[in-house]
């Protein structure tokens, strides 16, 4: 529980970084293949170093790189959002994400959802969109952004359950790390030089505290989804799963002693009903 804890206050930090890093002019496409590619950089050498050369093969490759194609996809969203939106709003719509992954189970899995898990995922949604209408008045179509992502990161957690895996943690961090990268330089290419979309040029760090910030935010999209990971591991999800909530505890922190963001009344109150529904789905599955 406590390596738990630590995990989901460390990884809204990912988030902090990324959006500073667009504010000094450099594209969430390109911060987000960094945090790939970096990913993977800051990966290989653990994998090897504790598993040898062989573990760099991956028992089931192509299942893992779409893993990683769709974390891309999810984090070009969601770091595209956070351009333009406060830290805390962009992830009190993400949090939309667990009812959304109970409602792909219950209609792609079959798995069964009663009554009370229906009710609290529409209350889940009322919550977002309460969080949603003032920021699509203000922001527009980017204030979807955020569902866009937990959509697809849903969508990642059903592959998970619905598969399961035979290769370990660190391992599957690492190959994530090379299907992001792949399909995010195709992004780039695409979009970026050959599309001229703004959001999508390469670039390159303008300084040295640029660089290390780009470092960190490949460690910690590392190793802060390996935390979560091991935790997963070694305790039943019923009782880790409402620490996730810890999220928005500290992205709103972030948000207000970097940006000097802060949530009105109304996005709070949407934040307590997405946090209250989803407390509620946890407590009546334990």
């Amino acid at each position: 529980m406590a390596v738990m804890a630590c995990a989901v206050m460390l990884l809204p930090l990912m988030d902090a970084i990324a959006k500073y890093l667009a504010s000094r002019g450099m594209a969430p496409g390109q911060i987000t293949f960094y945090r790939f590619f970096f990913q993977f950089l800051e990966t290989v050498p653990v994998v090897v170093l504790a598993r040898g050369l062989a573990a760099l093969r991956p028992k089931r490759l192509w299942l893992n790189l779409l893993r990683g194609t769709l974390i891309a996809g999810a984090s070009l969203c969601f770091f595209t959002a956070v351009k333009f939106m406060p830290l805390a709003d962009s992830i009190a719509i993400f949090f939309a994400e667990p009812f959304i992954l109970t409602m792909l189970c219950a209609l792609v899995l079959r798995e069964p959802v009663s009554w009370r898990g229906w009710l609290a995922i529409v209350l889940g949604f009322a919550g977002a969109i309460v969080v949603i209408d003032p920021s699509f008045s203000k922001f527009g179509a980017v204030a979807l952004l955020p569902l866009v992502t937990a959509t697809l990161f849903a969508t990642y957690m059903m592959m998970n359950r619905a598969l399961g895996t035979v290769d370990r943690p660190l391992i599957m961090q690492y190959v994530a790390g090379v299907g992001g990268s792949v399909f995010l330089g195709a992004v780039l290419v695409c979009g970026g030089t050959a599309g001229g979309v703004v959001d999508l040029q390469p670039s390159l760090p303008g300084s040295v505290p640029d660089w290390a910030l780009v470092l960190v935010l490949g460690a910690i999209a590392g190793y802060g989804h390996l935390l979560v990971v091991w935790a997963f591991q070694r305790t039943p999800a019923s009782i880790l799963a409402p620490f996730q909530y810890l999220e928005i505890v500290s992205a709103t922190l972030a948000g207000y002693l970097v940006f000097a963001d802060y949530p009105g009344p109304m996005k709070a109150l949407g934040i307590l009903i997405i946090v209250a529904a989803g407390l509620y789905i946890f407590w009546y599955e334990r």
